[in-house]
Order: structure tokens, then C-alpha cells, then sequence
């Protein structure tokens, strides 16, 4: 025999219902097939219900609704006498509408009445999916379904119920039917009162049929394909689980995940029953076995499951210290009073006891508890009682964490490094699942990063806000959209594009930018400014993410600190933060080394060369930096390469902007202030407190001619090509070229024209290169070099591309 449960979902529309019939005639018989009521009509007839109690005549508005969803269809899918059916069901609805008259006319709704009124769903479902399945037979589940009555709850009469059920069901395993039994209801084994088993009581239905009758399977018939390892509406990534044990699908559905109703896997559990939940949309997808035990599976984690709506009542005091029972009044109290805890943590000093509940039970819990301790709180034994609301409840489950160690670590060390505060969590000796609890507001977070780090994903993903969009902000848009499909494929990782801004425009999408035709969606995007983009940045709270700055703005730098002091790693084009002050830098180094998260600006010296990196290596190997000399200027190395008879310096400096190698406005090549930034950000990487104005200067274009505006300063330029050009002869004469130098020698500083002959390592550096000699205890009489392009858009993509992949390997 097999026993199929068929939810609210599965016969609440005309596809679902015809699914089911199909379903069941498909199975080699007997079957037993358990129904709901149809989709959102326990809930109706509850609404209409209190809204009779109170008086409001709108209920008969309600009763309306209930009839014409009933009628409605009956009219779509019974094509066999459908009026006869109607007429069933209508002397049902008639039963229904004279109940609530009655509850209009003395205004109360009493516990018994509403499991009167919410048994009717059932039993109409049940009328109809009779009618629809040929030659299938109705079952009266009041008759042997029964509950008795303790504290004030109607609880399963088991055996009495086992022995109805194997009664009501003898000989069916010969009979070759299909049997219809209406979930959920039973009636009370004294009084014969119709009760029920609760929401979800469907499933408990079937499983208590399937156990009593030695069933071989139970099928649970939803509108899923099977238990997820979290939450697909929050994470789309997730999928399904092939199969789990009995005590992983408990402990998920015990924590929210709604697919079985926990009650359910118990009586097949003690008969070793194998569970089977399937899509009634879906019937061709392999569903989630559920069975004793799982040998193929190796996973740690088996999946993740949440609870929001969550409050914890701390009850703490001194008193509690080394005092036996304080726990056993507590859960005898909140029991009681019907009061459901679903996590407790206890402080070890025993000085201290928090329950989860539901904030809408948290009120209520609060009084109790502080009614059970008036006394020691009197007296200032206790404290009393603090419930904080507004948070979230998380479980990981899987039964192989008992044998995979650093679990705990690695879940708490993932959720730290995201910025997620844990203010509770517990954990049980059989180390099936974890829980913990979270502000309400970061349990989205919390779900994606766990989902993330514990490889549940397909993917490791990392979700980017990239602020600008010129030259090496479009560039590296276009290699990120060039290189995603292969980095998922052969590193696993996805680079989700979240966020794009320009300086008049921003673009969000939680779910990704479509790369493709960004400009388009940019400029019909928000109005942006710096405190704009922080704002809503931090508004998406978005797990694994990191900031990628490739403007060149001081407001834009400026909101670094913020963003590593909510765990969002920063990537950074921009020179301004890493050349501020010592101060400024070493605060935003020292937050992300706190924080756990990376601030990356590889390309602030050499674009994509690896010279910040291989510095840092160097000392982190216990090297030390004595000494560096470097050409870091791509643009002004390009101008005294590119200077000639035939293109004078005031055209080399017009080239350079014209190529992309100078900033926009190329008086910050020219200045050497380009060059300071970047042999000061060299000597703080090597070791030492380093200031800009600390650099000492050789400059060689007029300061005058720097001052006043942009067009003033293009006029007046060509006033140095004659000096340059009388200068340049003598070089060529010496068979010497001019390179800006820059050099730190034991944390002193100094940049300027030099020139340099055919021995020296810098007089070969063509076009806009860059080249820097490290000399270091290790590399004493051999300087370390390193040379390559030093400017460019592409290459310096490539470097912030390079950053970002670093942030996802971290």
C-alpha cells in the first residue's frame, strides 16, 4: 500500500487537482490519497469566522466566496453530474453558514466551534477529489482519527488511533481501490467533538495512516520538488536535496522549512516508512527521499533553514547560579501557558537562560515568566525578564557534521567576516544542527553567506559595486562580462555585478546588471551623489561584497571607512586613500584587517605590474625594504620618450592625453604629484610612516604655468618646448635620456628629472612603461625589477579585475 497526501496547493487550482487524479490512478493500487482543504480555505473560513464573532456582517460576504471558490471548481473539472456534487457540497456550506449565524448572534468563537468550522475545508476537498477519481472510495477520517484532551490541547490518542485505522483499512490491500480520506480532522475520543491535528495536520494524517498500515512509501504531494537547501525566494542558487534522514528533515522543518509539517515524520520514522515528497506540478522530478540513513552523501551541511519573527526572553540572575530547577520552572511555566520555545542557550556560569519564541508570543512570555519569578525578582535575585524582537532564528543541518571538525568556527568565522553579529546560539550534543540568532535584518545576509561558504552554492559569487565608469571603469566592466561564464565554469565563481555609478547615475539590481547594454539602464537610473551611493549600498546589506572604485575622486575615497566598517570589501583605482594621511591610511588597514574583509589598491602604483603585492610578500616573508628606485609614471615616461626635433614637449604632454596615459587633466602628471602619491603609498607598503609633504621635489615644469585654468594652462605650455628642445640636444649629445625618479632610501623621499645613461636600468624603459628596483636585505647586491606597462586602460583593469578575484579567494 502506498499513502499520498495531496496539499492545499496541489488541489486549490484545475492543473493541480487534474495532476492529482492522474497521480493517483497511476499508482499500482491500493492507495490511500489524504487531501487538504483547497488553497487558502482553512484560512478563509477562519477570517469569516471572527468576522461573525465581532459582529460584522460582512460574513455572509465571506460564506459568498467560499461557495462560488467551491462551485467554481466543480464547474472546471467534474464533468460527470456536476449539480449532483454542487448539491453535496452546498447542504455542507448550508451546515457552515448556520454555524456562523450563530456565532453573529452571541458573538463568541470558542476553541471548539473553530475546529467545527475549520473541518468543513477537508470535507468539501474531499467530496470533490471523490467525485473526480473514478470508482475511488470516501473515508470519514472523524471515525477513526482520535484525540484526547491534555492541557488544554486535543493530542493524538495513538493507539486507540492505530487500531481504528488498521480496522477501517482491512482488506483494502486487496481491493484494488483508491481511497480518499479528508486531512487534518478527528474527533475527540470521549465526546466524539470534532477536533483537529493542526496546521499542516494533513501530513500528520497520512503518516499515522502510512505507520498503522505498514505502508511501503509516503508520498507528499506539494508545489515544490523536494526539500532546498535554503529558501529559493531568498536564494536563488538553491536546489534540491536527493535525499536526508529522518533527523535532518525534522530539525529543517522544525526551523521553517514548511515543506513537511514536523508532527508528520515521527510515525513513519519508528516503522523505517521512506518518505517521498514530490511536485504535483512537476510529477517527472525525482523529489527528496527521506529514510533512516544516507550512505552517498558526503556533505557536511544538508541544508539551511530560518525562523524570522524571532524574539528572545533572557531570564538572568545571580540567584540562578548552582540552583537546581530554575530551567524546569521556566519550560514548565511557558508550557503551561501554551507557549512554544524553539532554541535555548544557557550561559555555562548558569548565571543566565535564553528562549526563542514568537514575537507574538514574546508579550505574553514576558508576563508569565516574570509572574513565575515575582519573588526572586521582589527580592533582586532576578532581573526581570527582557525580550528583545525584531530578530531571526538560522539552523544548519546535516548529520555529517558530527564528523567533520571546525564546522562551528567556520560558520561563525564566515557570518564575522560579513559583518553578521550572532546574539545567541546552541548547539546539540548529537551535532546535527546548529542555531543561532540574528537581527531580522541581516537574516537575508546570513542565509546567503552560510548557503556561500559551506559550498551549498553552485558557485562562490561575489556581488560588486563598481563606482565609475570612464576609461578603466567601462573596461573593466567589458572584461568582467567577457570572463563570468568562464570563471564559473572553471574556478566556480560568479561575479554578480550589483551595482554600477557614474557620477550623475546610479544602477542597482540585487539580482545582477545585465552587462551587456549597461549605459542604457545607467542613464535612466537614480540620481546619484557619494552620500546617494553609501546610503543605498549599505540599504542592500548584500552578502560578499566588495566596492570597486575606479574614479579618481577624494569624496568617493572618502567612503571607504564606512564601508569596511560594514564588512564590504573595498578595490580601489583610486590613489587618494592609500596616499592621505598616515593617519587615514592606517585606520582603513587596520578595519579591514579587524573586519576581515580586503582592501586591495594594486593598481594604485604600476597599474597591473605586481609591485605592491610582491613588496608586501617580501615583508610578510621577513624581508626588509632598504631601498627603492623607480620610473612610476606612465605618462611621463611616455612624454620624454615620445619627445623629438619633430614633436616638441608641449605635443608629447597633448599625446599622452589623447592615448588615455595622463589624468584628465594632465597637470597632475606634470606636477609630480601622480609620482609622490605613488612613491609615498611604495614606502608606507615598505615599512615606513610616510607623508606627502615629506617627498622632496625636482620639478621641472614652471609653477606658474601649473596656476590658473585648464585652457590658460594648454596656451602657455608651448612657452617650454624651446628650453626642453635645447636640453634634449645636449641628452642626445651624451647619449643620455630624461627620466622622473623616484626614490626612497631608509624612508627618505625625493622625486625628479634625471638623466641617465645607456648602463642604467631605466634608460631602455619604452613607451609608457614603468619599472621599479627593490632593494632589500635578501636583494642587497642584486635589486629585485620589475617592468612592464605602467599605464593604460586595459591594463589597469586587468589589475582592479585581478583584486577582485583576490577578494573571493580570501
Amino acid at each position: 500500500m502506498k499513502v499520498l497526501k495531496f496539499g492545499g496547493s496541489s488541489v486549490g487550482s484545475v492543473s493541480g487537482i487534474q495532476n492529482l487524479s492522474k497521480i493517483a490512478q497511476g499508482c499500482e493500487k491500493p492507495v490511500v490519497v489524504v487531501v487538504s482543504a483547497l488553497g487558502g480555505v482553512t484560512d478563509m473560513l477562519i477570517a469569516t469566522a471572527v468576522m461573525a464573532a465581532r459582529g460584522d456582517e460582512t460574513f455572509r460576504e465571506g460564506i459568498e466566496k467560499l461557495t462560488i471558490r467551491h462551485h467554481d471548481i466543480i464547474d472546471q473539472v467534474i464533468t460527470d453530474r456536476p449539480e449532483e456534487l454542487k448539491i453535496q457540497v452546498d447542504k455542507l456550506l448550508g451546515e457552515l453558514a448556520s454555524i456562523y449565524h450563530g456565532l453573529f448572534l452571541i458573538r463568541d468563537l470558542s476553541p471548539k466551534t473553530q475546529a467545527l468550522i475549520v473541518s468543513y475545508g477537508e470535507r468539501l476537498s474531499s467530496l470533490i477529489v471523490n467525485r473526480l477519481v473514478p470508482g475511488s472510495v470516501l473515508h470519514d477520517s472523524r471515525i477513526f482519527i482520535k484525540t484526547d484532551r491534555k492541557r488544554h490541547r486535543s493530542m493524538l490518542a495513538t493507539e486507540l488511533t492505530a487500531e481504528l485505522v488498521r480496522k477501517e483499512f482491512a482488506g483494502t490491500e486487496y481491493d484494488g481501490n483508491i481511497h480518499i480520506v479528508p486531512g487534518f480532522i478527528s474527533s475527540d475520543a470521549e465526546s466524539g467533538e470534532i477536533t483537529n491535528l493542526g496546521r499542516g495536520g494533513s501530513d500528520y494524517t497520512a503518516s499515522i495512516i502510512a505507520a498503522a498500515m505498514d505502508a511501503e512509501v509516503l508520498e507528499i504531494w506539494t508545489d515544490v520538488d523536494g526539500f532546498m537547501t535554503a529558501d529559493p525566494r531568498v536564494i536563488p542558487t538553491a536546489y534540491t536535496i536527493n535525499s536526508l534522514s529522518y533527523v535532518e528533515a525534522m530539525e529543517l522543518c522544525n526551523f521553517g522549512a514548511k515543506v513537511v509539517y514536523p508532527p508528520t515524520i515521527y510515525p513513519v520514522c519508528v516503522k523505517n516508512i521512506p518518505i517521498l515528497v514530490k511536485n504535483t506540478f512537476n510529477p517527472d522530478a525525482p523529489g527528496s527521499v527521506i529514510r533512516s540513513t544516507i550512505d552517498d552523501d558526503c556533505k557536511p551541511i544538508k541544508g539551511i533553514s530560518s525562523i524570522s519573527g524571532t524574539s528572545l526572553i533572557t531570564v538572568t540572575g545571580l540567584s540562578m547560579v548552582g540552583v537546581i530547577g530554575v530551567n524546569r520552572r521556566i519550560f514548565t511555566a511557558l508550557a503551561d501557558n501554551g507557549i512554544s520555545v524553539f532554541m535555548v542557550s544557557q550561559a555555562s556560569s548558569e548565571n543566565s537562560t535564553s528562549v526563542g519564541v514568537r514575537d507574538e508570543d514574546a508579550a505574553e512570555a514576558v508576563r508569565v515568566l516574570n509572574q513565575e519569578f515575582a519573588k526572586e525578582i521582589g527580592t533582586g535575585a532576578m532581573y526581570p525578564m527582557h525580550a528583545e524582537s525584531g530578530l531571526a532564528t538560522v539552523a544548519i543541518v546535516g548529520e555529517n557534521m558530527k564528523h567533520t571538525p571546525g564546522i562551528a568556527g567556520k560558520l561563525f568565522g564566515a557570518l564575522g567576516r560579513s559583518g553578521i553579529s550572532v546574539i545567541a546560539c546552541a548547539q546539540g550534543a548529537s551535532e546535527t544542527n546548529i542555531s543561532f540568532v540574528v537581527n531580522g535584518e541581516s537574516l537575508r545576509k546570513s542565509l546567503n553567506v552560510i548557503h556561500d561558504s559551506f559550498f551549498l552554492s553552485e558557485y562562490k559569487e561575489v556581488n560588486i559595486f563598481l563606482c565609475g565608469v570612464g576609461t578603466v571603469g567601462g573596461m573593466l566592466i567589458e572584461q568582467i562580462h567577457s570572463q563570468q561564464e568562464e570563471l564559473m565554469r572553471t574556478h566556480r565563481l560568479k561575479l554578480n555585478v550589483v551595482g554600477i555609478a557614474s557620477s550623475k547615475r546610479l544602477l542597482l539590481d540585487r539580482d545582477g546588471i545585465d552587462l551587456a547594454d549597461y549605459r542604457g539602464s545607467l542613464d535612466n537610473g537614480m540620481v546619484c551623489s557619494p552620500e546617494i551611493l553609501r546610503d543605498e549600498i549599505l540599504k542592500m546589506n548584500i552578502f560578499n561584497s566588495v566596492f570597486v572604485d575606479c574614479t579618481a575622486s577624494k569624496e568617493i575615497a572618502e567612503l571607504y571607512q564606512t564601508f569596511l566598517d560594514h564588512n564590504i570589501s573595498v578595490v580601489a583605482a583610486n590613489k587618494v586613500a592609500a596616499s592621505n594621511s598616515y593617519e587615514s591610511y592606517e585606520l582603513i588597514k587596520e578595519t579591514a584587517l579587524k573586519r576581515g574583509v580586503k582592501f586591495l589598491y594594486e593598481t594604485n602604483v604600476g597599474a597591473g605590474l605586481p609591485i605592491i603585492g610582491t613588496i608586501n610578500d617580501l615583508r610578510s616573508s621577513g624581508d626588509r625594504i632598504l631601498r627603492i628606485e623607480a620610473v612610476l609614471s606612465g605618462t611621463l615616461n611616455f612624454i620624454f620618450n615620445a619627445i623629438s626635433a619633430e614633436t616638441p614637449f608641449s605635443e608629447t604632454v597633448r599625446l599622452a592625453k589623447e592615448m588615455g596615459y595622463s589624468e584628465p587633466d594632465p597637470r597632475i602628471d606634470l606636477s609630480g604629484t601622480d609620482v609622490i602619491r605613488k612613491l609615498v603609498i611604495l614606502t608606507r607598503e615598505g615599512g615606513y610612516h610616510a607623508e606627502q609633504e615629506d617627498v622632496e621635489k625636482r620639478l621641472f615644469v614652471p609653477e606658474d604655468i601649473m596656476n590658473g585654468s585648464i585652457e590658460e594652462f594648454w596656451r602657455r605650455l608651448p612657452e617650454l618646448d624651446a628650453d626642453f628642445e635645447e636640453r634634449r640636444k645636449v641628452l642626445e649629445a651624451e647619449g643620455k635620456r630624461w627620466r622622473f625618479v623616484a626614490r626612497m632610501e631608509m624612508g627618505k623621499m625625493s622625486v625628479g628629472l634625471e638623466a641617465v645613461d645607456s648602463r642604467h636600468p631605466f634608460y631602455g624603459l619604452e613607451g609608457s612603461n614603468n619599472i621599479v628596483l627593490l632593494t632589500t636585505e635578501r636583494y642587497r647586491e642584486y635589486p629585485m625589477l620589475i617592468q612592464g606597462y605602467g599605464a593604460g586602460a586595459a591594463v589597469t583593469a586587468a589589475g582592479v579585475f585581478a583584486n577582485i578575484i583576490s577578494t573571493a579567494n580570501s
